[in-house]
């Protein structure tokens, strides 16, 4: 079980993480994208739709969704979630294969050199639905439990993948900011959680005038927007510290340590008591990396405008030439 699970945060990590803009990446949302034989990709990513690769994938094929067939030989590895993998007898997979959801076809013939791991999700969901409403209240707590903890994680894997791959830098920047700042880092949390916690109230009262309506929503966008864009910071905060505590020399990509640190977080949070007290160190932490470093930028937004305001300093007079 502990190899099945490095593998898993192995194979996210390293896949996902070579599927970062600027990298040679091939991606579609919805469309379909096939490899021909003699054609040679560096990497490959969809979201939806099928990906067909008969002829050779440079570093990875990575899939939220749709379904991927492969007949030709990819270098590095394949990882599907929630994805339909299927393995001709003439695929070539250098390094691991990983399946999380989905269904996964291994046919005779095909070579996977190191591991192949399928977690199948709906080995975990009980058959509550075919008794409807008395099958559900007969099911245990900690089934439904796990389920929403797993959705919860796919929805903050696909937050984390796009957040740590769209704004690297701003991601690296906050997070070194946690180990220098972090008690007023908390404390801007705590006070940011409270402001808008009252704002929302107070816009959910004003949603009986028609004014309300559209402050609730920008309220309501704005504190998303900073919950999520902490939450991925400290996502790489963990990841990174769990990277240096194991002796790993090289640093970790952003991506990859944001990843790391997801599976992290993922995993306390399932200990009683302890993980519901770090969830909410968390999540404070979360509103306040966000307020604190204005995002990762950690300059003043207004320093330009102020610059721009003062009145050009006057020039001294020419002197007389002799």
């Amino acid at each position: 079980m502990k190899k099945i699970t490095f593998l898993m945060v192995l194979g996210m990590g390293l896949c996902l993480a070579s599927a970062v803009p600027g990298y040679g990446l091939r991606r579609d949302l919805g469309r379909d994208i096939v490899v021909a034989v003699g054609e040679a990709q560096e990497s490959v990513f969809i979201f939806g739709g099928s990906a067909v690769v008969d002829g050779k994938v440079k570093k990875s094929v990575v899939a939220l969704g749709g379904t991927v067939t492969i007949s030709g030989t990819v270098e590095d590895s394949v990882v599907g979630i929630g994805a339909f993998i299927t393995l001709k007898p003439t695929a070539v997979v250098k390094k691991d294969v990983v399946a999380i959801g989905g269904k996964l076809v291994r046919e005779p013939g095909s070579s996977v050199g190191n591991d192949t791991v399928f977690f199948d999700l709906s080995s975990l969901v009980p058959g509550f639905m075919k008794g409807g409403a008395r099958g559900f209240l007969s099911l245990s707590l900690v089934p439904l439990i796990l389920i929403i903890k797993l959705i919860s994680f796919f929805i903050w894997l696909l937050m984390t993948f796009l957040v740590a791959g769209v704004f690297p830098k701003q991601v690296a920047s906050a997070s070194t900011q946690i180990r220098r700042s972090f008690w007023p880092i908390f404390g801007t949390g705590i006070l940011g959680f409270i402001i808008f916690t009252g704002l929302i109230l107070v816009s959910a009262l004003l949603v009986l005038i028609l004014i309300g309506i559209p402050i609730l929503l920008f309220v309501a966008v704005a504190a998303l927007t900073l919950r999520v864009f902490g939450q991925v910071v400290l996502y790489h905060f963990f990841g990174e510290s769990l990277a240096k505590a194991f002796g790993k020399q090289n640093k970790p990509s952003v991506l990859g340590a944001s990843l790391l640190g997801l599976i992290f977080v993922s995993f306390v949070g399932f200990v009683p008591v302890i993980g519901l007290l770090f969830s909410f160190v968390v999540n404070m932490l979360a509103f306040g990396v966000a307020i604190y470093t204005k995002f990762g930028t950690t300059t003043n937004w207004f320093a330009r405008k102020q610059a721009s305001a003062q009145p050009p300093a006057p020039q001294a007079p020419a002197q007389p030439q002799a």
